[in-house]
């Protein structure tokens, strides 16, 4: 059988060709430089219209007196997660606005995958470098920084470089939760936390406990559960909770998928309704649950704008100083997980 040939790809000759132009018009159009009058670039985008002609962006990086491909790396924990997923509209919202695209991949928490995609990314020379970062040291990039590749760090700050990081205030969100709970009465409230080693479950246990001690409330050790990676390991912890001989009245989950699988376990075991709870992080079904979760909620797409705006305006000036910039988690959003 013959497998029958692909036509080949149009080029700027036979752009140029079709425009009856010379390809450096060609050329100058498609690199969006001055000096061709408006009606040639009319002509020749209306010939590369018909050709389906597409530019070579690697070689016009090599051209281009900036240097630049017009691509942001985007590093995120999960695709998977929402929370994530809100993030990246937000970084591509500000790229859409400045003629840019967006290369994402997801860490999945690891550091070594970390340190793979972040060397694809700068290895394919893009402008700038947006990750949540995952491990405990991210100086691999510092010779990146060096070279003068804005790098920002979205959700949690970077260890072992000084750059700039956009986070929330977990600990302040955090601490509104906790409050909401003792509100209605309750003093032994566990706490239910994704990995210890990263800096919002850290932040996030954080506000917790101030909450607690203000009211002359502690926080025993066996009603810290950390580590909760799915809904799987929160269910589990739950039920375990619910087992001690003096169970919490109430529990408070740090993250979005710890609170489904807090209220996976409370509804198996018939808790809802008796055991309060209330989480960090809003979600799609959130609302349609029975009862409705409560949840403390932060603007992931804020983060993910303010980390973009931040590379940009890095771009402009790679003599900025290295800012971490605070977005306020917005609000307490009562539903009736909480007793309420």
């Amino acid at each position: 059988m013959t497998i029958p040939r692909s036509a080949p790809r149009p080029t700027m000759k036979d752009v140029a060709a079709r425009a009856g132009v010379s390809l450096k018009t060609v050329s100058r159009v498609v690199n969006r430089e001055d000096g061709v009058s408006a009606g040639r670039v009319e002509r020749v985008q209306r010939a590369a219209e018909e050709l389906g002609y597409q530019p070579d962006a690697a070689a016009g990086n090599l051209r281009r007196s900036d240097r630049r491909s017009h691509a942001v790396g985007l590093l995120l924990s999960s695709a998977e997660n929402p929370f994530d997923a809100w993030i990246q509209r937000g970084v591509e919202d500000v790229a859409a606005q400045r003629r840019t695209v967006v290369l994402a991949a997801s860490s999945d928490e690891s550091s070594q995958r970390e340190l793979r995609i972040a060397q694809a990314f700068t290895a394919r020379r893009v402008d700038g470098l947006i990750l949540l970062p995952a491990g405990q040291d991210q100086s691999h990039l510092a010779r990146e920084v060096e070279r003068g590749t804005p790098v920002v760090a979205v959700d949690r700050p970077a260890r072992g470089l000084r750059i700039d990081a956009v986070l929330a205030d977990n600990r302040g969100g955090a601490r509104a939760g906790v409050e909401h709970l003792m509100g209605h009465g309750h003093r032994r409230i566990a706490v239910l936390g994704h990995l210890a080693s990263l800096h919002t479950a850290a932040e996030r246990l954080a506000g917790a406990r101030e909450a607690l001690a203000a009211a002359g409330a502690a926080l025993p050790d066996e009603l810290v559960v950390q580590g909760l990676e799915d809904e799987q390991d929160a269910a589990r912890a739950v039920h375990r909770l619910l087992d001690l001989e003096h169970p919490p009245t109430a529990l408070f989950a740090t993250r979005n998928v710890v609170s489904a699988g807090a209220f996976r376990a409370l509804r198996e075991r018939g808790e809802l309704g008796r055991t309060a709870l209330a989480g960090f992080d809003d979600f799609a079904a959130a609302d349609l649950l029975d009862p409705p979760l409560t949840v403390i909620t932060q603007e992931a797409y804020d983060l993910g704008r303010a980390a973009a705006e931040r590379v940009f305006a890095r771009m402009e000036d790679p003599r900025l100083a290295p800012e971490t910039i605070t977005i306020p988690t917005r609000r307490l959003i009562v539903r009736g997980s909480c007793g309420c």
